[in-house]
């Protein structure tokens, strides 16, 4: 029985399915609405034949891979990122383009994305959620904060702001628009701020579990919400295959491109997970104000450097650490981590 293979090109309202078998030859394709049952409708026939379904990575992919995936269907997750037509094709159209993910899973060259286990992908979506709601409320408190400028000459502190009661903001302003601005906005953070707490204690009670989230909050810089943003975005660390790769993933390392002793270009600097990205600086930031290694390292590659590099620098360092942590799970040891600063002591 010769095996064919499935490329399946995604929209938001409709999806074009190519099939070809293992010397290329297009067996098949067929148009159809974002409806499970008349994909999968399609894909019977071939079922027992069909190697692999290639999925395009789209904002939208989750029901799809999830239901091949429950219907029996081995399924890939194609990265757009990584792939890329010939710019000289004098035509293109949906059609083609499913049938060029099935040709590249024949060909076993096809780009791969990383299918999120399906029972945490919610509460990773959720955490990340709270990062909208959090630039929300620091829009509006910096707003807040604005209008008080503005109308007073004075600068409030963020702490008064969050110490203030509903009277007390009726109070800051004699026109009756300025009041009533400031009470909406004070409403609203209010509002915001107990939505966060709701998440991160949803967020919480998952997290507990993994097993790397305790062992995380062991490294200099990383707290609770950087703990759980690194655990639920990491997954399991076994994909990895070194603290490099990982280090690669979080985009803690250098993305350029020279020829000739010359910066050509910048690479794929959006490859990779921008969520870790930023936890791991702000878990570099932290570190480097409050623990003693950490900013001592700081600050010799900041004179050698700059602050914006050493940041990076640091980022990478803590994000290998990490995966040390995660991979062998053990706590962090900063001899291994610094250990030019150890033999100095």
């Amino acid at each position: 029985m010769k095996k064919v293979m499935a490329g399946i090109d995604l929209h938001s309202n409709n999806l074009v399915i190519g099939i070809v078998d293992l010397e290329g030859k297009r067996l098949g394709q067929r148009k159809v609405d974002c409806e499970l049952k008349k994909v999968v409708e399609f894909l019977a026939p071939y079922k027992k034949r069909l190697e692999a379904v290639a999925v395009e990575s789209t904002y939208n992919w989750y029901w799809l891979v999830d239901g091949l995936a429950a219907a029996g269907y081995p399924v890939a997750l194609a990265n757009p990122a990584g792939m890329q037509q010939y710019s000289g094709l004098k035509h293109s159209d949906d059609t083609s383009d499913a049938f060029f993910l099935a040709e590249l899973l024949r060909l076993n060259i096809l780009p791969t994305g990383h299918i999120y286990p399906a029972e945490l992908r919610p509460v990773r979506d959720l955490l990340r959620r709270r990062l909208s709601l959090v630039h929300q409320r620091t829009a509006l408190m910096l707003s807040f904060k604005s209008l008080f400028t503005r109308t007073t000459g004075q600068e409030m502190s963020l702490s008064r702001l969050k110490g203030l009661s509903g009277e007390e903001v009726k109070k800051l302003y004699e026109h009756p628009a300025n009041e009533l601005i400031a009470q909406v906005q004070h409403r609203h953070i209010g509002a915001l701020d107990e939505s966060i707490g709701q998440v991160e204690r949803a967020v919480l009670k998952v997290a507990k579990a993994l097993p790397s989230y305790r062992r995380l909050q062991s490294l200099p810089g990383v707290g609770i919400i950087l703990g759980l943003t690194i655990t639920l975005e990491t997954g399991k660390i076994s994909r990895f295959a070194g603290p490099g790769e990982y280090a690669s993933y979080c985009r803690a390392v250098d993305a350029t491109r020279f020829s000739n002793g010359k910066k050509k270009a910048d690479n794929n600097q959006k490859c990779g997970n921008k969520y870790l990205g930023w936890a791991w600086v702000e878990a570099a930031n932290f570190a480097r104000r409050y623990d003693e290694p950490c900013r001592k390292w700081f600050d010799r590659k900041a004179a050698r450097t700059s602050r914006v590099i050493a940041t990076k620098a640091l980022a990478c360092k803590l994000a290998k650490a990490g995966w040390h942590v995660m991979a062998q799970d053990t706590v962090y040891d900063e001899k291994r981590v610094f250990p030019e600063l150890a033999m100095k002591k």
